[in-house]
């Protein structure tokens, strides 16, 4: 299924086209286009941490367990207090990332659970001590690397997270009788450095992931614009510019698809075809100008004059316009024509010319079919109301002539 285009404001081209236009590196995210992009990402995002917390957990178990199979008891014994904190908050992590919450909750659920989980893994190697003890701190700086790498998050925690693993390796290393403070410091700066080059191999991820996103928001805009672009068109295509009442194409459009798609279900279908009287004099005594206005003002009485939103009027050519009414029998498109007519006639535009009254009229035909009656084709139809407005002229105008059947066999 085709996702609906999505419509944005005016504030936010602005700000993606302006991001845009600088250096990429460059890029931040604020207000409305940052809640667009984590609304975006948060799936994504939600998957992967929720991966990560169920990877830790699963590797936690299944060290402790070869590790309580090779080691002494009493080691094992030491290792399982700290051991056992990373499972819960692993998963209590893992959890609450199954739906969306406030981005600072997300945050405050994302950095306790990794604290814990570095603080787990480096207390399972201070509390077994001897071998364990910087093997352990050493696996819990690649832990917290591995979620820097991986974790699509705002950059503030990422460095959080680093700040987390190099403040308990130090803490921990400083403690250490088999090291010198001087050591200490230094297998922490060295952490340091590499960490610091995780974060910022992150930090670019997440521009390029966020210069993507505002690429995605620009090529949204504008191919919203051209959908606009495109109905104004069809729109225009599709209308008689003067009145703005549906044209000719549109009507034969409407007729077609009726009578192919329609008809079988309809209970029938009536034209009217609609000519103001004694216009070219009109135009000739008043000038294009007031005939102009007169069209206008005759398309609106016909398009007020609908019953609803199936009954569809069109400027069928100079003077001359076509109703259509589907579902609808012989005396309701009858109604609705002298309906026409007197409305007409009562807005009293002036027509000094015409030899009806001195007001602009209108005569119509009328032609209706029933589903029963089997009729060929729309044009067939309009050419049956065309000879009713025909008769409706030559009777003396400003009338309402419905066809026939007699006028059928009358032209036969």
């Amino acid at each position: 299924m085709r996702k609906p285009v999505v419509r944005l404001n005016l504030a936010i081209i602005q700000e993606v086209e302006r991001l845009l236009g600088g250096r990429t590196r460059d890029i931040r995210l604020y207000g409305e286009v940052a809640h667009l992009f984590r609304e975006r990402t948060w799936p994504q995002t939600a998957k992967i941490i929720s991966a990560w917390m169920i990877w830790v957990t699963v590797l936690d178990v299944l060290t402790f367990g070869l590790n309580a199979l090779l080691l002494p008891t009493g080691t094992v014994m030491a290792m399982l207090l700290p051991a056992s904190i990373l499972p819960p908050a692993a998963l209590f992590t893992a959890i609450a990332f199954r739906k969306p919450h406030a981005l600072w909750l997300q945050g405050a659920f994302t950095l306790s659970g990794v604290f814990l989980i570095l603080l787990s893994v480096a207390l399972v190697g201070v509390s077994a001590g001897g071998e364990f003890y910087e093997r352990h701190l050493t696996i819990m700086l690649f832990v917290a690397v591995t979620a820097i790498v991986i974790f699509p998050i705002p950059l503030g925690w990422t460095m959080a997270i680093g700040a987390y693993a190099l403040g308990i390796y130090l803490v921990f290393q400083l403690q250490n009788s088999d090291i010198g403070r001087g050591s200490a410091v230094a297998g922490a700066l060295f952490f340091a450095s590499g960490i610091a080059a995780t974060v910022v191999a992150r930090r670019t991820a997440t521009i390029l992931a966020q210069k993507t996103f505002l690429l995605e928001l620009r090529d949204r805009g504008r191919l919203a614009d051209l959908g606009d672009a495109n109905a104004r068109l069809e729109l225009l295509a599709r209308t008689d510019p003067l009145t703005g009442v549906a044209n000719r194409r549109s009507m034969m459009e409407t007729l077609d698809r009726f009578w192919d798609e329609g008809f079988v279900q309809a209970k029938g279908a009536a034209i009217l075809m609609c000519d103001i009287d004694y216009f070219k004099s009109l135009n000739d005594s008043l000038g294009h100008a007031e005939g102009d206005r007169c069209l206008v003002k005759v398309a609106g009485i016909i398009q007020s004059t609908m019953r609803n939103d199936r009954d569809q009027v069109a400027r069928y050519g100079g003077e001359e316009f076509l109703v259509f009414l589907p579902d609808t029998d012989e005396q309701a498109a009858k109604t609705v024509a002298e309906r026409i007519r007197t409305r007409v006639e009562t807005a009293s535009l002036p027509n000094p010319t015409s030899r009806v009254i001195p007001y602009v009229t209108v005569s119509i035909g009328v032609a209706t079919s029933s589903r029963d009656s089997k009729l060929p084709s729309a044009e067939h139809l309009q050419r049956q109301a065309d000879e009713a407005l025909y008769h409706a002229k030559k009777s003396g105008r400003n009338s309402v002539v419905v066809h026939t059947r007699e006028a059928d066999q009358t032209t036969n």
